[in-house]
């Protein structure tokens, strides 16, 4: 039976950087800090302006010949460094699929819940997959299932645009919301809820009006 391996106390290997003294190229090519080029020239020489300036002489170019420098604040410049990386990673957010189920029968709260957590979802920046499950005979209401769907859209359309309409696959229907590039246009919404209005004064009977006019001509 073979020695099981030993575990490695030792601190791993940092990788430092090459920088001043690490350095060990004869000849570099070196550009100072306001970006001026000082030609090619000795590692002391090199060092020595670097020096002078009471910044760090810092290897940018390995495989350049000769191996070019840079006179800079190499702390300062690792620092903004390290902080574009983590915005960077912030800004990266890789974007998922939430999916959202319920059946063409939910009641009013469900209905609710599920849009709660379909706001949650794209405001994350995740896409949304809505999805209507049929059970048993439930596959004959696939147009209640689509109005559920499409009312669905419209509740958040604030927040979602439809990236692919309600479609039916095998048992279910469903329907794919992305996350809203662009705000709704609130003169879209105004015309929309117009057309939508609904007249609330009511005609007044024929009985009444022809009293009126009868009423008149005596």
């Amino acid at each position: 039976m073979p020695p099981r391996p030993r575990f490695d106390r030792r601190a791993p290997v940092r990788e430092l950087p090459n920088i001043n003294d690490r350095i060990s190229y004869p000849n570099l090519r070196v550009v100072d800090a306001d970006g001026t080029q000082l030609g090619v020239i000795s590692r002391e020489e090199a060092l020595e302006v670097a020096k002078e300036r009471e910044l760090d002489l810092v290897l940018v170019s390995e495989k350049a010949d000769p191996p070019v420098c840079r006179i800079m604040d190499y702390g300062k410049f690792k620092f903004e460094q390290e902080k574009k990386a983590k915005e960077a990673k912030k800004k990266s957010h890789q974007t998922e699929v939430k999916e959202v189920k319920m059946r063409y029968k939910i009641d009013q709260h469900d209905y609710n819940v599920r849009i709660g957590q379909a706001v949650r979802f794209l405001k994350a920046g995740d896409k949304v997959k809505c999805t209507v499950i049929f059970r048993g005979r439930e596959i004959q209401h696939t147009a209640l299932a689509e109005t559920l769907l499409r009312r669905m859209a419209k509740d958040l359309e604030e927040q979602a645009e439809i990236q692919q309409a309600p479609k039916r696959e095998g048992r279910n229907m469903i329907m794919f919301l992305t996350p809203r590039k662009t705000p709704l246009d609130k003169a879209d919404k105004e015309a929309q809820s117009t057309t939508r209005a609904v007249r609330t004064i009511t005609a007044p009977p024929r009985a009444k009006v022809a009293a009126k006019t009868q009423a008149s001509d005596s």
